[in-house]
């Protein structure tokens, strides 16, 4: 994981502003979240079973999270890599989840992977975040 240190960080805005500013970034919002906190997610590479991710964490001041009025904060930024696996399911609970379907996903064979030249995930996400911030600054409060 890499931190990163960026202007949005302590930033507040309406999360139904800032999710449709994510979304027009190519940003998802993430779909484990709770009612008090979530965060975006952008693509920044993949190859294969591998992806890096920038992540930009919201923590909710007013309200929850299924309301566009909800008041957020930012988080501090950070790059992730995510290795997934893309096999077969051989653990003790395949049988059941492969005759069931009860689990349609396996869990990654890393979460947080070693990240390669992290000089460059580094500036791309700094790069995402400060685009995303400039498209939203009048929007912003501190």
């Amino acid at each position: 994981m890499i931190m990163l240190q960026t202007p949005i960080e302590g930033k507040r805005a309406n999360f139904g502003v800032v999710r449709s500013i994510f979304d027009a970034h190519g940003c998802s919002f993430c779909s484990n979240f709770d009612y008090h906190q979530g965060k975006f997610d952008a693509l920044l590479w993949r190859n294969g079973e591998e992806s890096i991710y920038l992540r930009v964490p919201i923590y909710v001041l007013d309200g929850e999270l299924d309301h566009s009025s909800a008041m957020v904060e930012f988080g501090t930024p950070y790059v992730i890599k995510h290795v997934v696996n893309i096999g077969l399911d051989h653990d003790e609970n395949s049988f059941v989840t492969g005759t069931t379907g009860l689990d349609q996903f396996q869990k990654p064979v890393d979460r947080d992977g070693y990240i390669y030249d992290k000089s460059r995930w580094e500036r791309a996400g700094i790069d995402t975040v400060e685009r995303i911030y400039n498209s939203m600054n009048n929007l912003l409060s501190s």
